[in-house]
């Protein structure tokens, strides 16, 4: 094991929807408030998470986030969600970010990376929700939500002497769809770990968070979204 490579903090965070990255958001305002900055970190996201590691790395805090207008679902229009992001990333790029995105058609997870592609389009690719939203093209290829794989992706988090996890829909959230989530975060977090050696923090929704969201249609409320964040970020400080 090669721990020259490892870097002091890393993350790597997941979908959610708007609750997702109300409360990943809220998670990250509480740990930069104990001195915990993930902003320069590698940091990896996936739907929701993408949002919340685009936003720390460009300093855009979750007030902008919130005061987009939410696109009504389903809008099988092409580009809304990337016009949605453009308006609070620009045309930003960042290496430190990478979103994961599943390829059309055979939905391979593919990691998108923030040195060679804008942090917009690759936040717009990794969240269109199939059924929901639109693929989003990005070079020639068609991408939806990475979450239709993996709900965190942190087998692919970079290596840490600390990672950051932040499964919005694992902990107490509802039923079938959380306890699969939750399965595939901790099986990722054990190949993480071996091949890192890292140590990992793991945030997810307490029990109080999660009734802010019981049914799926909650996790696209934006009051919900805004519960969510004061929430996580209180989770961020009671740890």
């Amino acid at each position: 094991m090669h721990h020259s490579t490892h870097v002091p903090l890393a993350g790597a965070f997941g979908g959610g929807g708007l609750f997702g990255i109300g409360y990943a958001m809220g998670v990250l305002d509480g740990l930069r408030d104990q001195g915990i900055d993930l902003s320069k970190a590698p940091m990896i996201g996936t739907s929701a998470g993408s949002w919340a590691a685009a936003a720390t790395a460009l300093g855009v805090g979750f007030d902008q986030l919130a005061a987009l207008d939410v696109p009504r679902f389903p809008d099988p229009r092409s580009g809304v969600l990337a016009n949605s992001a453009r308006r609070v990333f620009g045309i930003a790029m960042r290496a430190n970010v990478h979103a994961i995105a599943c390829a059309i058609p055979r939905l391979r997870r593919t990691e998108l990376d923030g040195a060679k592609f804008p942090l917009s389009t690759m936040v717009a690719a990794s969240s269109a929700v199939p059924g929901l939203l639109a693929p989003q093209r990005i070079e020639g290829r068609w991408y939806i939500d990475g979450g239709v794989r993996s709900g965190v992706s942190v087998d692919l988090a970079a290596p840490a002497d600390l990672l950051i996890v932040i499964a919005p829909l694992a902990g107490a959230m509802f039923g079938p769809f959380n306890n699969l989530v939750e399965r595939n975060t901790d099986r990722e977090i054990a190949a993480w770990k071996k091949s890192c050696g890292g140590n990992v923090r793991l945030f997810a929704p307490n029990a109080a968070t999660a009734k802010i969201a019981t049914l799926p249609q909650h996790l696209f409320d934006k009051e919900r979204a805004i519960a969510a964040y004061a929430h996580g970020r209180q989770e961020a400080r009671g740890k």
